[in-house]
C-alpha cells in the first residue's frame, strides 16, 4: 500500500490569473465563470510513465540533434540545467521534460511564424531529456532571441524557453516558460506583468551557473522546477512554508 495521499491543492494566489487584460490574447481565451477544484481521480494520479527506449540518444542536445554533419547553430552557445523536485524538496525521477524555442534571432521554426528574424538551416528548436535519480536534467542549446509580438505597439518577448514536465502524474503536469538573469525586458512583459508576486516571478529567472559553464565553450545557466507535492496517508504533514 502506498504512503501517498492526494496532491495538494494548487495555490491559485500564487499563478497569474486566467485573465490579465495587458496581455490581450487572455481576453478571449480566459473562463468568465470562477474555477472549480474537483478531487483527483485516479487517472490523474498514476501515469504517465516513460522509458529510455522513449527517447533517443542527444535528443538533449539541440547543438547538434537538427544541424548538419560538421555544422553547428548560430548563437551564444549555452547549457540549461537542473533539479526537477516535488513540494517536499523529493527529486522526481525519470520524468519527461521537453523545451522548445525561438532560434537566435528570435524566430520559431514554424509556418506560421512571420518575424523578419533569420532562420538557422542548423536549428531545430526543441529537445528532450528523462531526469536521473536524483531529479537532474540538462540541455545543450543556443541562447534565444528576443522577438516581437501583436500585443501592443511595441511589445517584445524577453529570451525564453518553454518547458514541459510530466511528472509522476498528470495532476502534476506543468507548462511554463523561463527567463534568463539580467534580461532588461522582462519586467517590461505583459505576460510577466499577470503574475503578482514578485518571488513567483524570480522563480520563472534561470540563473547563471559560472561552475557549470565550460571555458571557451559554453555559458551555463541553472533552473530548477518544482511540481506539486503529495500529502502522506499516514504521519507525514505538508511542509511549514510550501
Amino acid at each position: 500500500m502506498s504512503d501517498q495521499g492526494e496532491f495538494y491543492q494548487r495555490d491559485r494566489d500564487w499563478h497569474p490569473p486566467a485573465l490579465a487584460p495587458a496581455y490581450k490574447t487572455s481576453v478571449t481565451r480566459s473562463p468568465r465563470l470562477p474555477l472549480i477544484s474537483l478531487e483527483n481521480t485516479a487517472s490523474e494520479i498514476t501515469g504517465p510513465t516513460f522509458g529510455h527506449g522513449d527517447i533517443d540518444a542527444g535528443d538533449n542536445d539541440l547543438l547538434t540533434n537538427f544541424a548538419k554533419p560538421g555544422e553547428s547553430p548560430i548563437g551564444e552557445r549555452i547549457i540549461l540545467h537542473g533539479r526537477v523536485l516535488d513540494e517536499n524538496a523529493r527529486p522526481v525521477p525519470g520524468t519527461l521534460v521537453e523545451i522548445w524555442q525561438a532560434n537566435a534571432s528570435g524566430r520559431y521554426r514554424h509556418k506560421k511564424d512571420g518575424y523578419l528574424g533569420a532562420l538557422d538551416p542548423n536549428f531545430g528548436g526543441c529537445g528532450r531529456v528523462l531526469t536521473d535519480d536524483a531529479g537532474r536534467y540538462s540541455f545543450r542549446t543556443v541562447k534565444p532571441g528576443a522577438y516581437p509580438w501583436r500585443n501592443r505597439v511595441n511589445d517584445w518577448r524577453p529570451a525564453h524557453i518553454h518547458v514541459s514536465v510530466f511528472g509522476t502524474a498528470f495532476a502534476q503536469r506543468l507548462i511554463t516558460q523561463l527567463y534568463f538573469e539580467g534580461d532588461p525586458l522582462i519586467p517590461r512583459c505583459p505576460i510577466v506583468q499577470s503574475i503578482a508576486d514578485p518571488q513567483a516571478v524570480e522563480m520563472l529567472i534561470a540563473r547563471l551557473d559560472m561552475n557549470a559553464t565550460i571555458p571557451l565553450d559554453t555559458i551555463a545557466y541553472r533552473f530548477d522546477i518544482v511540481l506539486r507535492g503529495r500529502r502522506s496517508t499516514m504521519f507525514e504533514n505538508r511542509p511549514e512554508g510550501n
